[in-house]
């Protein structure tokens, strides 16, 4: 097949978060398998590829509020793998992908809109003619409207469009005078399956309305979001959408995420011989300006917001850390709960280690030294850290929620924790069982080894999305 896969943002060429994960191994899964995938994307101003190309190529779209366009830029990852840049000054030659320390860009629905339309047409000028146009999240859900309204009659009209939710919180809603200033027809806004929201412009829904079937990250939270409490108002709509809307669960770069071969550790280790974690735990302590202890140690490397339950964390950790157990994170987010940390940290000093920022080589320390791996959170539609813990020996403690319930099987021969209520209590109780399990290293062995057992490769992942695009062509 030849698809056409959009999004926002790519590793390594760009990234925020989990979308800029899929964007960059999920394509190249699929090339692997025989397909040929172009990938399309921003040229942002951070983006520094020598390897960019210029393809000859430029797009050139005209809206009421005026004429844009620029070059086509290429970088080719592997034989049937390419990524496109679009290059446009005024709309992507500036920092930050989204917004900056003051927010959200406030054209980003400009923005978007001309990646959307812009990587359709791209596709035409390249003369590429693809069975499949995969989008992903609600900065390319307008391309979904264009392949069926502006495209109609091209022989991109054939493509069958699947939209992906990675987060069904972000949708892109903006007031409905966008309508006129992106020369949208006002038929799309009035009809029952359109693209309104509460009297607004909402680009996600126009994306699940206007695809062929929607996926999202997780079978779980492809169920969540069916129901009042997850599905962010829009629950209603991916009801009805029951019999195209299906989970399929991320993967993970097990290149990157190796224990037996990472070069970012002091002692590498596999499932047969798990004497490297302890070294890995010493170096941990060590970097994180711990004394050496035999305790078990308690990590998290997140993303510091609502969503990940720290809040929940920081409510918890006094109580636990009453008793013999370290606690050490790498995290930055939001400040009152960088604030929470670090006063933790000053409240703890002999038993809680903090970083604030990104530290790659840290994270990969942590999820290779520490013995439990937290993730609280109130919803995860499919999590990441959870499988790099799950690899690595790390035994996670998580809530029983999105992705993370369908990658962590508790009980007692499972391999991980799981927790259902979002409450102190609940999480307590998880920790203090993990500190039982800690006291029983044979047990505790075992949990590690059928974790670092799991296959969470994309190979798998791809097989599956590989088997809805053939449905989709048949149909």
């Amino acid at each position: 097949m030849k698809i056409l896969f959009i999004s926002s943002e790519v590793a390594p060429f760009s990234k925020t978060g989990g979308l800029g994960d899929v964007a960059g191994a999920l394509p190249g899964a699929l090339a692997g398998l025989g397909h040929e995938v172009k990938v399309i994307t921003p040229r942002y101003a951070d983006v520094k590829e020598p390897r960019l190309t210029a393809t000859g190529q430029s797009i050139r779209l005209r809206f009421p509020f005026g004429e844009e366009g620029g070059p086509i830029l290429s970088v080719r990852v592997a034989e049937r793998h390419e990524v496109l840049f679009l290059e446009n000054e005024r709309f992507f030659g500036r920092s930050g992908i989204y917004g900056d320390m003051y927010g959200g860009f406030g054209d980003n629905h400009r923005r978007f809109a001309y990646l959307s339309i812009g990587a359709l047409q791209a596709a035409q000028r390249l003369q590429f003619i693809p069975d499949i146009v995969h989008l992903n999240d609600w900065q390319t859900g307008l391309a979904a409207v264009a392949l069926r309204r502006g495209f109609q009659g091209t022989p991109l009209s054939r493509a069958r469009c699947v939209m992906t939710i990675h987060n069904l919180a972000y949708q892109g809603q903006y007031g409905k005078d966008v309508m006129d200033e992106l020369g949208l027809p006002w038929d799309l806004f009035t009809s029952h399956d359109g693209i309104e929201f509460y009297d607004t412009v909402n680009y996600l829904k126009a994306g699940i309305v206007f695809s062929d079937a929607v996926t999202t990250v997780s079978p779980t939270y492809a169920k969540e979001i069916q129901t009042p409490e997850m599905g962010a108002s829009l629950d209603g709509l991916l009801l009805r959408q029951q019999g195209r809307l299906v989970g399929i669960l991320n993967g993970i770069d097990t290149h990157e995420w190796d224990p037996a071969t990472d070069p970012l550790l002091p002692a590498r280790y596999s499932p047969g011989d798990l004497s490297g974690k302890t070294v890995n735990k010493r170096e941990l302590l060590r970097r994180m300006g711990l004394p050496e202890t035999d305790a078990p140690v308690f990590g998290a490397v997140t993303r510091l917001a609502w969503q990940k339950g720290v809040d929940l964390l920081l409510e918890v950790l006094p109580t636990a850390l009453q008793a013999d157990i370290r606690f050490v994170a790498v995290a930055s987010g939001e400040g009152p709960y960088e604030e929470g940390l670090r006063m933790l940290q000053a409240r703890f000093p002999k038993q809680v280690g903090v970083h604030i920022g990104f530290d790659r080589g840290l994270s990969h320390l942590v999820e290779a030294g520490a013995d439990f791996f937290l993730m609280p959170s109130r919803y995860e539609p499919c999590g990441l850290n959870q499988m790099y813990s799950l690899r690595y020996g790390t035994v996670p403690i998580v809530r029983a929620t999105g992705g993370l319930v369908d990658t962590v099987e508790g009980g007692l021969d499972g391999t991980g924790i799981l927790f259902e209520a979002f409450h102190p209590a609940a999480l307590l109780a998880a920790m203090r069982r993990g500190q039982a399990l800690y006291a029983d290293p044979a047990r505790l062995e075992g949990f590690r080894r059928r974790g670092m057992e799991r296959d969470f490769s994309w190979a798998s992942s791809a097989r599956k999305y590989e088997s809805l695009f053939s449905s989709l062509r048949k149909e």
